[in-house]
């Protein structure tokens, strides 16, 4: 497996970049500045050559985010997995480290697999009870122009949160695969698009009691029980837009939110309203 390394450092009282590496097929790009010039914060571009992830690529990434500093992991568009070859399936792995009064946000685009694809992820954040962590992690049904709905063959998305002594704190796996009991589209039905967004730590207290909010707000108006007269078509409107959110760890330190979509606009706009808080931590609101 090729991997890249970023190791992100203050230097002079700002967050800076003190080391990068990246080797074919994975790229790293990271501009001189993002957002206005006060803000602390180093972004990282993730690509790969030929615009996806081919069948038989694997893929791995370290990322160090020392005291005190602030880094930004995303992705300049969606990340496509071209289909299967032969039995040959495709992995993604992160490895990040995140130190005392840090904060990384890992905002990608969504991964959208093509027909057969096979694609598997694993990301690790080891923390300390100081750091923070935004973390979203979603995929779509596919090529919608081409007609394909939840037509790959395999996905999964493994997500762990470790403490000093790599000590569990969040454990997460998604996993959708085509099987004897139904296909995936016949799971998920009308929803093109599912996402979870975690957030962790100190600097993300006031995105986590919003969001909450928000979500319990939404979820009141979406899943209201309408009344009906008598001999009234009395089948519940299946929801465009579903959320949850539940806390993790002691004090419940962390916040988890689930959704589902029908469309994947509707969970960009979902981001771009819940995270815009984020604008003075990384210097430009996510998903605008």
């Amino acid at each position: 497996m090729e991997r890249g390394k970023v190791v992100v450092e203050r230097v002079g009282g700002k967050s800076t970049v003190t080391r990068c590496f990246s080797k074919y097929p994975l790229k790293l790009i990271i501009p001189n500045k993002v957002g206005p010039a006060q803000t602390d914060a180093v972004w990282i571009y993730t690509i790969t050559y030929g615009g996806g992830i081919v069948s038989g690529d694997s893929i791995g990434c370290d990322i160090t985010v020392g005291d005190g500093c602030t880094a930004v992991l995303t992705t300049q568009s969606s990340t496509k997995v071209y289909k299967c070859v032969g039995s040959k399936s495709s992995e993604q792995n992160l490895e990040a480290s995140i130190g005392k009064n840090a904060l990384l946000a890992v905002i990608p685009d969504p991964v959208t697999c093509f027909s057969t694809a096979k694609y598997s992820q694993l990301q690790i954040f080891k923390v300390v009870p100081e750091s923070s962590l935004l973390l979203v992690d979603w995929i779509t049904s596919g090529r919608h122009e081409r007609g394909e709905k939840w037509a790959f063959s395999f996905y999964k998305s493994t997500n762990r949160i470790l403490t000093k002594g790599d000590e569990p704190l969040f454990l997460d796996t998604a996993l959708l695969e085509q099987g004897n009991h139904g296909s995936i589209s016949d799971h998920l039905q009308d929803y093109q698009s599912i996402a979870m967004i975690v957030l962790l730590g100190p600097k993300l207290k006031h995105v986590q009691h919003q969001i909450q909010e928000d979500v319990k707000k939404l979820m009141s108006e979406q899943l209201h029980v309408p009344s009906f007269r008598s001999g009234g078509d009395k089948r519940f409107p299946k929801p465009t837009f579903i959320a949850s959110c539940s806390v993790f760890g002691p004090k419940g330190i962390g916040v988890v939110v689930r959704v589902a979509s029908m469309t994947t606009e509707s969970i960009y706009k979902f981001l771009q309203h819940e995270l815009a808080a984020m604008k003075p931590l990384l210097g430009v609101s996510p998903y605008l």
